[in-house]
């Protein structure tokens, strides 16, 4: 029974005889975990890689008792807590016993076990050739010379876009490759990343910013963010009605640095536009510090225009370079979706398909103009 790849067994068909084998084999691994670890047996075998994959798989999800007086155990299937044992976070939670490093992830409506990998692309318009006359015709345009994959970065599914954007700047400062501007998707940016960026590296980040998530603007009426004027210089603030803040308090916020701004209790009780601007007895507003705050309102500014959306239209074409290099029946091999799986038994090639992938990817789209 142990020999054949689980997925390859026939389970029963009654939901009662499969959770009666689901812990007969909860059972079957905990003894043999036992054996493998009392004092009889060799040590080398509990280093053995395949030895550490059951207990941590079989920790991850079987809870067992143990009556020290009596030594009796109880094994039972481990559920998500309150009602359950717990179970271990997405990050350290493993999804197969043939890659222990892949994990499972959602972006948006997509969900994949696996890996993540981040591509970057060349994305410029073309510049003309040295003895291009304008009055003689067109220069050439996007898709008619090849983008270049400057940099590919792989990490299990569960890294946070964001937690890779300096990462990838850095390797691209490392290979005298960073870009004058970084076209990326929202999940890439944040109000302290663009400003490192062009600190760092002189990089101008060009995404879409998330909007103000207060409850002012996601009602789309009342007073928001934007609607408050802000002076560093003074430490105040300006309501829409005219009214300064009463206290100017630098916090930590989820680990970033924020400046809470308050107004007074009198003033706000008072005010004929209070139901536009909080239910409280008065307005508090959590903002970043100067160079951050600054550098979202000016992003949040920019993408509104015609000139931005012109710009960012170009990114369109690493989406294309990705659904290639992960929806392909040939090469680049070994990826699917957005994970990339194992080569074999030796554990994931990431690094392997991190050098691979993109000289596979430029030999293999000839026709992709």
């Amino acid at each position: 029974m142990y020999g054949a790849r689980i997925d390859n067994l026939h389970l029963p068909t009654s939901k009662a005889k499969r959770a009666e084998l689901m812990l007969a084999y909860g059972r079957d691994g905990y003894h043999l975990l036992d054996q493998v670890y009392g004092p009889t047996a060799p040590d080398w075998l509990r280093h053995l890689p395949a030895v550490d994959a059951l207990r941590r798989i079989w920790i991850q999800q079987f809870h067992r008792d143990v009556d020290t007086a009596t030594g009796r155990s109880e094994v039972r299937r481990r559920e998500a807590a309150p009602d359950g044992d717990g179970l271990p976070p997405g990050h350290l939670r493993i999804i197969s016993p043939y890659d222990l490093d892949a994990r499972y992830s959602i972006k948006r409506d997509t969900g994949w076990g696996g890996y993540k990998v981040h591509f970057t692309e060349t994305c410029n318009e073309p510049a003309p050739p040295a003895d291009h006359d304008p009055a003689a015709g067109t220069r050439p345009t996007r898709g008619e010379v090849p983008n270049l994959i400057t940099n590919v970065a792989t990490t299990t599914a569960t890294v946070p876009d964001v937690a890779m954007t300096a990462p990838i700047h850095q390797h691209l400062a490392d290979k005298n490759l960073t870009p004058a501007e970084h076209l990326v998707d929202s999940g890439y940016p944040s109000a302290d990343i663009i400003v490192a960026a062009a600190r760092l590296h002189g990089i101008t980040l060009v995404s879409p910013m998330l909007p103000d998530h207060s409850a002012q603007a996601r009602a789309g009426t009342g007073y928001d963010q934007a609607s408050f004027t802000i002076d560093f210089d003074a430490q105040q603030a300006t309501c829409p009605q005219g009214m300064p803040s009463c206290s100017w308090s630098p916090a930590r916020q989820r680990d970033t640095d924020a400046i809470v701004v308050s107004w007074s209790t009198t003033t706000c009780r008072a005010c004929p536009a209070k139901a536009l601007c909080t239910k409280g007895s008065r307005r508090h507003l959590s903002i970043r510090p100067r160079e951050q705050h600054q550098a979202l309102a000016d992003a949040r500014t920019r993408q509104t225009t015609d000139e931005w959306k012109t710009t960012y239209a170009a990114r369109a074409g690493v989406e294309g370079t990705m659904r290639q290099t992960t929806h392909a029946p040939s090469p680049p091999p070994r990826s699917t979706s957005s994970a990339w799986t194992p080569t074999g038994p030796d554990g994931p090639s990431t690094e392997h398909d991190q050098a691979a992938s993109p000289a596979s990817t430029s030999l293999w789209q000839p026709d992709r103009n």
